[in-house]
C-alpha cells in the first residue's frame, strides 16, 4: 500500500518546503504554486532537481516498466480499483448470504469461507474512500490537513490487519482441508465446530499483534511553511525518526513482513496445494483401478457400464478442486508481494523509497482482485453454492421481471418453506 505521496502534483508543495527550509527564516516565499510548477517544468531536465540512484531503474524493473506502472497509477488505478471494489463488495455480500444458509453453514469449510468473505468485504469498502481521497481529493486541493494524515495512517494499519486476516484464514482453509482428507478417521476429533470457531477467532485476533512492528514504522509529522506572510501547517505520513536514523529497524520490519506474513504462508500453501492435487490424482487413479476389477454384467454391445463414484465422493472432489483454485489464486497475488518485501529487507530504506512506493497501486490491485474473484470461483466450481444461490435469487429476480406479487413469489420457491422464509 502506498504511504508516502510520490505523485508529481505533490512535488510542488515538497519543493516549497525545501526552499523555505533553505532560505533565511525572515524571508517570505511569495511565489504561487503555478509559478513554481512552471519553473520546475522549464528546469527539470537541465538541473535534475531530484536525481535518483544510478541503479534506480534496474532495481525497479527497468525504465519501460516504470513508465508503464506510473501511467497506470496516474491515469487508471483509481477507476479500476473502485470498479473492482464495488464488484468485490457486492460479490462478497452474496458469498456471505449464500454461505450462511442453514444447509451451507453446517460445513466448517463454508464457515471459514464466510469469515474470509467478511474480511475481504471490509477491505474493499474501506479502500473506496481511500482511493477517492488519495487520488482525487489531494490531487485537487494540494493540501495536507491533519484529518487526512490521520485517515492515511488509519488506512495503512487497517488494511494491513485485514490483509493479514485474509492470509491467516486462507492458511486455515488449506490446513483444514488437509486434515479432512489426510485423516478421515479423525474428522470427528480434528474438524469439529468448536475447533472451527476457535480457528476463525484466532485468525481475526492474531494479526492485530502480528502487525505491531508496522505500528512503529510510520507516524504523522507536520511542517510549517510561510506563504504570502501566512503560516500554513502541512501534515503528512513519514517514517519515524528512529527508522530514519537506524535503517536496520526498517529492514527488520520488512524481513518480518516478508517471511512471517508472506513467504512462510505461501510456502505452506504451496506444499498443501501440491498435496491436494496429488491426492486428487491418486483418488482418480484408484477409482479407475477399482472400476477395472469390478465385475458387472455385460450389456448387449459387450461393454461395461461406467460406474460413477458416490455423491459424497463427487462433492468432496469438487470442494477440493475449488479450494485448490482459491489457494492458487492467493499464491499468484501474494507471492510477488512477499518477494518484493524480501528484497526490501535486503536492500533497505533506499529501495523502499525509490521503488516500492511506485508499485504500491499495482500490488493493491492484485490484492483487491484476489478478494473479489472468489464469488466467480464458487459459482463455477461448487454445485451446491450455485443451487443455493439460485434458490435465493433466481425466482425472486424472474418473478420481479414478470410482475408477480411478493407473497406468490415466496410460495413458488422449491424445497419447502425453509428457503422462502429467508427472502
Amino acid at each position: 500500500m502506498p504511504l508516502i505521496n510520490n505523485d508529481y502534483s505533490y512535488n510542488i508543495t515538497a519543493f516549497r518546503i525545501i526552499l523555505q527550509a533553505i532560505l533565511p527564516s525572515n524571508f517570505s516565499l511569495n511565489v504561487s504554486n503555478e509559478e513554481l510548477q512552471c519553473l520546475i517544468e522549464q528546469k527539470r531536465k537541465s538541473i535534475k532537481m531530484i536525481a535518483p540512484p544510478d541503479n534506480y531503474t534496474s532495481d525497479c524493473g527497468g525504465e519501460a516498466l516504470m513508465d508503464l506502472v506510473k501511467n497506470y497509477s496516474d491515469n487508471y488505478h483509481f477507476y479500476c480499483s473502485v470498479l473492482v471494489c464495488v464488484f468485490g463488495s457486492v460479490a462478497n455480500v452474496l458469498n456471505i448470504v449464500v454461505l450462511t444458509r442453514k444447509d451451507m453453514a453446517s460445513a466448517p469449510i463454508n464457515r471459514i469461507l464466510t469469515a474470509l468473505a467478511i474480511a475481504d468485504m471490509l477491505l474493499m469498502i474501506e479502500y473506496i474512500p481511500f482511493a477517492y481521497y488519495y487520488h482525487l481529493e489531494l490531487f485537487k486541493n494540494r493540501d495536507f490537513p491533519y484529518y487526512g494524515a490521520v485517515f492515511m495512517l488509519f488506512h495503512n494499519h487497517f488494511v494491513q490487519i485485514l490483509h493479514s486476516i485474509s492470509i491467516c484464514l486462507t492458511l486455515t482453509l488449506a490446513i483444514w482441508r488437509f486434515m479432512a482428507i489426510g485423516y478421515p478417521e479423525k474428522n470427528h476429533i480434528l474438524c469439529t465446530d468448536r475447533r472451527c470457531t476457535f480457528a476463525i477467532w484466532t485468525c481475526y485476533i492474531l494479526p492485530i499483534f502480528l502487525c505491531i512492528p508496522n505500528y512503529y514504522i510510520f507516524e504523522i509529522t507536520s511542517t510549517d511553511i510561510d506563504e504570502y506572510g501566512q503560516i500554513f501547517t502541512l501534515y503528512h505520513i513519514s517514517l519515524t525518526s528512529n527508522v530514519n536514523s537506524d535503517k536496520t529497524l526498517l529492514k527488520v520490519n520488512f524481513w518480518f513482513f516478508a517471511v512471517i506474513l508472506k513467504l512462510l504462508p505461501c510456502a505452506i500453501l504451496t506444499i498443501i496445494s501440491c498435496w491436494l492435487i496429488r491426492t486428487l490424482f491418486v483418488a482418480k487413479k484408484r477409482k479407475q483401478v477399482l472400476r477395472g476389477y469390478d465385475s458387472f454384467p455385460l450389456t448387449e454391445n459387450g461393454k461395461e457400464p461406467k460406474r460413477k463414484g458416490t455423491k459424497s465422493e463427487r462433492r468432496a472432489d469438487r470442494t477440493t478442486k475449488m479450494l485448490i483454485a482459491v489457494l492458487l489464486l492467493f499464491l499468484v497475488t501474494e507471492f510477488p508481494q512477499g518477494l518484493f518485501a524480501f528484497f526490501i529487507g535486503l536492500k533497505g530504506k533506499d529501495l523502499f523509497l525509490t521503488c516500492y512506493q511506485h508499485y504500491g497501486e499495482v500490488m493493491d490491485m492484485m490484492a483487491l482482485v484476489n478478494g473479489s474473484i472468489n464469488f466467480i470461483l464458487y459459482c463455477c466450481m461448487n454445485r451446491m453454492f450455485r443451487s443455493t444461490f439460485g434458490q435465493l435469487f433466481k425466482p425472486k429476480i424472474l418473478n420481479k421481471w414478470a410482475g408477480t406479487p411478493t407473497d406468490i413469489r415466496a410460495t413458488a420457491l422449491p424445497n419447502g418453506t425453509n428457503t422462502t422464509t429467508t427472502l
